[in-house]
């Protein structure tokens, strides 16, 4: 019960990043990285928006219980089982 939780919470980060990404520019300012390989002018606003598609699908995935599995399976000592 508690991992559906943090995944609702989860999609719930997720989706403000994507929606108020023009705030978090605002209030976070521009990322010089983003800007200079994510395109000319809007490459801060792609990232903040990756950032939150980012954590939407993670949250699926721990919702899920696909995140422990890939975990497990990427962390394995070579048995996949």
């Amino acid at each position: 019960m508690g991992v559906i939780i943090l995944g609702i919470i989860g999609i719930v980060i997720g989706a403000v990043f994507v929606i108020k990404t023009e705030w978090f520019l605002d209030f976070f300012g521009r990322i010089e990285w983003a800007e200079r390989h994510l395109g000319t002018e809007g490459g801060s606003r792609l990232f903040y928006k990756i950032i939150g598609i980012g954590t939407i699908v993670l949250s699926f995935m721990l919702m899920t219980g696909l995140f422990q599995l890939l975990l497990r399976k990427i962390f394995s000592s070579g048995r996949i089982n």
